[in-house]
C-alpha cells in the first residue's frame, strides 16, 4: 500500500511538472493554441496536433522518471493513465465544455472575465489538475 502511494505521488508530481511545460512551452504552438477549439476539422487538426506534442512530452518526463526511480509501474496502468489524460486534455480542450461548467455552477462572470485574470484559463488549468490527479492514481493503482 506504501509502495502505491509513492508511485502516485511521485507520477503526480511528474504529470504537473510535464503538464506545465507541455500545455506552455513544447507541446503546443501559437496556432494549435489559437484553433484548437475551432469548429470543423480545422479544429480537431490542431488539437490532435496539440494533444500528441503534448503526451510526447510527458511520455519522455514519465519514462526517465520510472527508469531512473525503478518505479513499478504496469503496462496497463501507463495505458489507463495516458489514455484518461488524452481523451480528458483534449475534452477540456475544446473550450466548451469549460465555458459550460463555470456557466452551470454560478460562475458565469468569472467564465467572462478576461483581467486582472482570465477566469477560463484558470478553470481549465485547475481541471486538468484533476484529470493529472485521476491519472496518475491509474497508472499507480493498476
Amino acid at each position: 500500500m506504501l509502495e502505491s502511494a509513492i508511485v502516485f505521488a511521485v507520477v503526480a508530481a511528474t504529470l504537473y511538472a510535464g503538464h506545465q511545460v507541455a500545455d506552455h512551452v513544447f507541446g503546443q504552438s501559437d496556432r494549435q493554441a489559437a484553433h484548437k477549439a475551432a469548429p470543423g476539422w480545422h479544429g480537431w487538426k490542431h488539437l490532435l496536433g496539440h494533444v500528441v506534442a503534448y503526451h510526447l512530452v510527458i511520455v519522455v518526463m514519465l519514462a526517465v522518471t520510472i527508469v531512473a526511480l525503478h518505479l513499478p509501474v504496469t503496462a496497463g496502468g501507463m495505458a489507463a493513465g495516458l489514455g484518461f489524460s488524452a481523451i480528458s486534455h483534449a475534452f477540456l480542450d475544446r473550450r466548451w465544455p469549460v465555458r459550460w461548467l463555470l456557466m452551470h455552477t454560478g460562475s458565469g462572470d468569472f467564465a467572462d472575465r478576461q483581467a486582472p485574470i482570465c477566469g477560463m484559463y484558470l478553470a481549465d488549468q485547475s481541471l486538468h489538475a484533476v484529470c493529472l490527479w485521476a491519472s496518475a492514481l491509474l497508472i499507480a493503482c493498476l
